[in-house]
């Protein structure tokens, strides 16, 4: 079983778009999507191309793909950066056969290694769904610490909700 945590290409983009648009109306209820939120595929393929071409240090988004034995498993990514401080990371293991096994604070790990480096980080951040029990575990076993949960709305694509705030500093 090989693991493999890296740099998500333009062309491997379609996974999230794909992942979010095939997931059920109770898992979207889960991660706090709103679906009349999600930009159309059209739009949303524009938002990644315009992404890929902006240098590093500019980007408004990361995108990291997890794979494991080379077949893509789920994703994170990365926004609210502030190059060379902090930022927020975003986690999904889109398929649901793998959910639960462990590989996603794997994932994790890996991620914020890649995060700490090309972002150049002091600190990283992430809000899940309080009630999205897997990922909060996930980032407690992957070594961030808890802060606190409070109501937000975390994102364009998110209703307002219970989030539980996690960080990590290096």
């Amino acid at each position: 079983m090989t693991l493999d945590v890296k740099d998500m290409e333009l062309a491997e983009t379609a996974v999230v778009i794909d992942y979010f648009y095939s997931s059920s109306i109770e898992q979207l209820d889960l991660m706090g999507i709103d679906p009349t939120r999600l930009p159309t595929r059209p739009v949303w393929s524009s938002l990644f191309k315009s992404l890929y071409e902006t240098p590093i240090t500019e980007r408004a988004a990361l995108l990291v793909t997890w794979r494991l034995d080379g077949r893509p498993i789920g994703f994170s990514s990365c926004d609210r950066i502030v190059f060379g401080n902090r930022a927020h990371m975003h986690l999904h293991i889109t398929d649901p056969e793998l959910r639960g096994r462990g590989l996603g604070t794997e994932c994790v790990r890996r991620s914020i290694d890649l995060y700490f480096q090309r972002l150049q980080l002091k600190q990283l951040f992430c809000e899940p769904n309080a009630y999205n029990v897997a990922p909060n575990r996930a980032l407690q076993k992957a070594g961030f610490r808890y802060l606190k949960t409070y109501k937000t709305v975390p994102g364009p694509m998110n209703y307002h909700q219970a989030v539980t705030r996690w960080m990590i500093e290096r």
